[in-house]
């Protein structure tokens, strides 16, 4: 991992960005792109900009090269977790569990006919996460993997969001199929490897780590259900209204007693919807290939004229006005 996250702030340091500009990332002009503070504290939208425009003054493979470059020293204390459990499963769980100290995004792990998905959700993405940011977290993840195992891991195969690019490229670093255009970025692995053992396997530092984790995120468990409800609602908008019964028992709660805790946060489930609704909006407008009428079925609107009203509400503009805005700032980037 190479950054931090608190609330919806990422925090790319000085040795990130010293460690892109040696791998000949244009790490000023993107800085200044996502008019990034000299704290280095972003919010998600900046950060999402700051790899846009790295990933289009920088060499393609920057993002693989930090994956490849970033050395075990300079881990945090949750790739250190993962990485120093006793198989690989383990470590995608601890992965998973400890990311939300990394902020609002949710890492998934779906296992189903014998292969487990991993790929992550960033709940206040104004977007497609930006390819070379992809890049860089795919392939962390599987060095992290590989370094584990002590094996030459091939994912089944890696599946991208992005129209097809770069392929010999990503073939040669990944030695596995790419599907392009996907739903999602994922990696996806045999799921007979999560019984893989971790040649770095040390209980005692495991023992020392996990206690310290445990209480950095126990804030978040107790303090979180509005995330936790945002990330049951993403998951869930695949052209339906996710209501408030079924996210109640993703939760392991009554309906009632949801919407009285989100009521003592002062928000209300519709409010939650609303937002969620909104972000998704956006992050599929800047996928040109996705039709404003497929997005507003995906949303789970009746119709597109719904959607329409409820965007404009949302950024007093439409939404093909808006992706028209989009594309011209992209193009001057």
């Amino acid at each position: 991992m190479f950054f931090a996250m608190n609330g919806d702030l990422v925090h790319l340091s000085s040795a990130v960005r010293a460690r892109l500009a040696r791998l000949g990332a244009n790490v000023a002009h993107a800085s200044a792109a996502a008019r990034a503070p000299s704290s280095g504290a972003l919010s998600t939208e900046q950060f999402f900009t700051f790899w846009e425009a790295l990933g289009a003054s920088s060499p393609h493979d920057v993002g693989l090269r930090l994956a490849t470059e970033t050395q075990v020293h300079e881990y945090d204390i949750s790739s250190l977790a993962a990485l120093h459990s006793p198989d690989l499963g383990t470590a995608l769980t601890k992965l998973a569990r400890y990311k939300r100290l990394c902020g609002p995004k949710d890492m998934a792990i779906d296992t189903k006919d014998r292969e487990v998905a991993i790929h992550t959700t960033y709940l206040h993405a104004p977007g497609p996460m930006p390819p070379r940011l992809v890049d860089a977290s795919l392939a962390s993840l599987l060095v992290l993997l590989q370094r584990g195992s002590g094996l030459a891991l091939a994912p089944r195969r890696v599946e991208l969001s992005r129209a097809r690019s770069d392929e010999p490229m990503l073939l040669r670093f990944f030695g596995c199929p790419l599907r392009f255009r996907a739903k999602r970025d994922a990696l996806v692995l045999e799921a007979r490897l999560l019984t893989t053992p971790f040649i770095t396997h040390n209980a005692d530092l495991v023992q020392v780590l996990v206690p310290s984790l445990d209480q950095k995120l126990a804030p978040l468990e107790h303090g979180s259900l509005v995330e936790q409800v945002r990330a049951a609602v993403a998951r869930r908008m695949s052209g339906e209204r996710p209501s408030v019964a079924k996210v109640a028992r993703e939760l392991s709660l009554s309906t009632r007693t949801l919407q009285r805790r989100l009521g003592e946060l002062g928000v209300s489930y519709q409010h939650v919807l609303d937002e969620v609704r909104h972000h998704t909006a956006l992050r599929l407008l800047r996928t040109a290939d996705v039709d404003v009428n497929e997005i507003a079925f995906l949303l789970g609107f009746d119709e597109v004229n719904s959607f329409t009203r409820a965007f404009r509400a949302w950024e007093g503009t439409t939404p093909s006005r808006w992706r028209d805005s989009i594309t011209s700032w992209r193009d001057r980037i």
